[in-house]
């Protein structure tokens, strides 16, 4: 009976023919090729609509020759009675068995002999049935593999995960192509509207819709389909009601996938009471959270807050959440689509205004803490959490701003001072101090602080002309006195962003009494700031020996509160004394640390000017290809940071490249910038940390 089971195998298979073109996910299809390989299970885990079962249908396609016993598959969706697991898998393999033998053994039976490929679609609602009946498969057949799709894993002794997230938004770097979410809308767009084709004119509406239903494969085909009905422009203007707008106009393969609210919804009813309402009350946080963020927040009625972190790791386990460890810790996030689903639901609950309002009062309660605690030894964990938290930050915002009480808009963005400062987050930081402080007239506290806030981050016209007037006065006392043209050797423009705006002006004019707000770390930053101011006017003026002195002074003060932002200006200007002084060795030294400690406070102007200043410094010590490439990285940030204009102020970008120039060669040099116009700043801070040769491949 083997025999003729293995022949009939080799023969079939129940794989559907794959209705329209599959794109994208080659890297996951030969992950799966290789773990099947490699395992006798492997699930494909994540969210609703994320396209796991055409993924493993579309592996299950190119394996197939593979298994001379067959591919088969096994759609669970309609299976709601967990004893008939074992029916389905029979009535799949097309082998009714009518004894009165124990189904199982007839199963094992039938998938004995000739190597098998067995594809178990949508497990989620049957975890642990699926896992106990592919336990005893996998160890009652040995030619068997199994390939499941679920939103989490079985938990089976031996099983691999493949976790699959949206399709990529960004096209793959060199290749010329456009992003894989991009190219899944332009084939059903086409397929739907035959005469549709991307163009110029259309190409970034089409990425905008990509984007705005994250990458989920499934919310794109759906949207891309009524494109039949209305204009693109409509599509992308209408995707704020999307879960009315996507509804599918003809009858599906799927009735779960009728529309991107039942796909969300399939999970949704998977989940615990207290699962869907921590999913719900989650949906007020915007691009992550942390535990304790979860906790505060989310906690209240039938949810307490010792449970929060349990309730977290099933949701992840469920693909609704995802776990992101990283620098500022162990975050959270939802994709946007789940978090519109959970945001409609908290909305249904009567919460939504409670919830958002918790929100608003524990982020102004960590901003506070930030503000106390940023000039200190746990400034750069300041950093990056709050750089993490960026976006609840603007959140939170917004609420304060919408509360009756102006008061509260001006103590939370007033207190930002830090980040809006230190983080390269000034403009954004200005617009929001702005219509903070237009909604009040008075003179409290808060609003001095506000007022003190915006001065401090505000880069005015008159701050940039002001680096060019730097620069153009020393020049012409050089020519008169035939000294050699300080602006124009050394990165001026750079070092003004370290005295910017008009609070650093009255720290030398007026000092820090009457400007900056009154205890706090506000006074303290004020005050080194006017130690940066004086470094600024002495090296505008050549004076390098008072410049490293001064500079000595603003570390050492930094040091005492452990303070990192403003110290890695002291080492800036110090490398900048050294570069006046002749000494390009100790120049480097001091500039790699302020680069490097900019880029770790995530000061993007900052880690700019450092990079500009780098690169004059190994000039300096003969390394002009170096020198090259960093001043191409540095032109990048520049742009990057808005302010392409600062890096030129003085005149010293133009005189050093036509100096790299004459050493390297025109074309050379001009090869070489370019390599660095290529680099992000982290791959960049990457090469200067391992102080490796420049790439010299071409």
């Amino acid at each position: 009976m083997a025999a003729s089971v293995r022949e009939d195998h080799a023969r079939s298979g129940n794989l559907p023919t794959e209705a329209n073109v599959f794109v994208g996910r080659g890297g996951e299809l030969a992950r799966i090729e290789a773990l099947l390989k490699s395992s006798r299970l492997v699930t494909v885990t994540g969210p609703g609509g994320v396209g796991k079962s055409r993924l493993a249908l579309r592996a299950a396609h190119e394996a197939h020759g593979g298994f001379p016993g067959g591919a088969w598959l096994v759609d669970l969706s309609p299976l709601t009675d967990a004893a008939l697991l074992p029916h389905a898998v029979m009535a799949a393999l097309r082998r009714p068995d009518q004894t009165v033998r124990p189904l199982r053994d007839v199963l094992v039976e039938q998938l004995t002999g000739a190597p098998v490929l067995l594809l178990l679609d949508t497990c989620e609602h049957l975890v642990e049935p699926c896992a106990q009946l592919v336990s005893e498969l996998l160890a009652r057949v040995p030619e068997l593999r199994i390939l499941t799709t679920s939103r989490q894993p079985l938990a089976v002794p031996g099983e691999q995960v493949l976790a699959l997230g949206p399709l990529p938004l960004e096209p793959v770097e060199g290749s010329g192509a456009d992003s894989a979410a991009v190219e899944l809308f332009t084939a059903r767009a086409s397929a739907a509207v035959p005469e549709f084709r991307v163009t110029e004119a259309n190409r970034a509406r089409i990425a905008a819709i990509c984007a705005r239903l994250d990458g989920i494969p499934l919310a794109i085909e759906l949207a891309a389909v009524r494109l039949r009905g209305m204009p693109i422009d409509r599509l992308l203007e209408g995707l704020d009601s999307r879960f009315d707008l996507l509804t599918a106009r003809t009858e599906p393969l799927l009735t779960r996938h009728q529309t991107l609210r039942t796909a969300i919804g399939w999970s949704h009813e998977l989940c615990t009471p207290l699962e869907r309402l921590l999913w719900a009350r989650l949906s007020v946080f915007a691009g992550g959270w942390d535990l304790e963020a979860a906790e505060i927040v989310c906690h209240g009625g039938p949810l307490e807050a010792e449970s929060v972190l349990a309730l977290l790791s099933c949701l992840t386990e469920k693909s609704i959440v995802v776990q992101e460890p990283g620098g500022a810790g162990l975050r959270f996030r939802m994709l946007d689509t789940l978090r519109d689903f959970g945001a409609q639901w908290l909305d249904g609950l009567g919460e939504t205004t409670a919830v958002r309002r918790r929100h608003r009062d524990y982020y102004r309660w960590l901003v506070r803490r930030g503000e106390a605690e940023w000039l200190g030894s746990a400034q750069r964990a300041w950093a990056e959490r709050m750089c993490a938290e960026h976006a609840n930050l603007r959140l939170a915002a917004e609420e304060c701003l919408a509360d009756q009480d102006p008061v509260c808009a001006l103590d939370f963005t007033g207190t930002l001072w830090f980040f809006w400062f230190a983080c390269g987050y000034a403009e954004e930081g200005r617009g929001y101090l702005a219509r903070a402080l237009r909604r009040d007239e008075g003179t409290g506290p808060a609003r001095v602080r506000a007022l003190w806030a915006q001065r401090l981050i505000t880069l005015t016209p008159d701050d940039l002309e002001a680096a060019a007037q730097v620069g153009a006065a020393y020049a012409r006392l050089a020519a008169r006195r035939e000294l050699p043209d300080i602006a124009a050797q050394l990165p001026l423009g750079g070092a003004s962003l370290a005295v910017r705006g008009e609070s650093a002006r009255s720290a030398v004019l007026h000092g820090p009494s009457g400007q900056a707000p009154a205890g706090g770390g506000g006074a303290v930053f004020f005050r080194l700031t006017a130690l940066a101011v004086q470094a600024y006017l002495l090296a505008a003026q050549g004076a390098f020996d008072r410049v490293a002195a001064v500079a000595r002074r603003l570390r050492a003060e930094c040091d005492k509160c452990g303070e990192l932002w403003m110290r890695a200006w002291g080492d800036y200007f110090l490398a900048l004394a050294r570069l006046g002084q002749g000494d390009a060795d100790a120049a480097a030294v001091h500039a790699r640390r302020a680069l490097t400690a900019k880029w770790r406070v995530h000061d993007r102007l900052g880690t700019a000017a450092a990079m500009d200043l780098l690169s004059a410094a190994e000039a300096g010590r003969g390394r002009a290809e170096r020198a090259a490439q960093l001043l191409g990285t540095s032109a990048r940030l520049w742009h990057a940071a808005g302010l392409p204009e600062l890096g030129r102020a003085t005149g010293f970008r133009d005189h050093h490249e036509r100096r790299l120039a004459e050493v390297l060669g025109a074309a050379r040099c001009a090869r070489l910038l370019a390599v660095g116009r290529e680099r992000t700043a982290d791959q960049a801070i990457a090469l200067v940390r391992a102080d490796r040769p420049p790439d010299t491949s071409w």
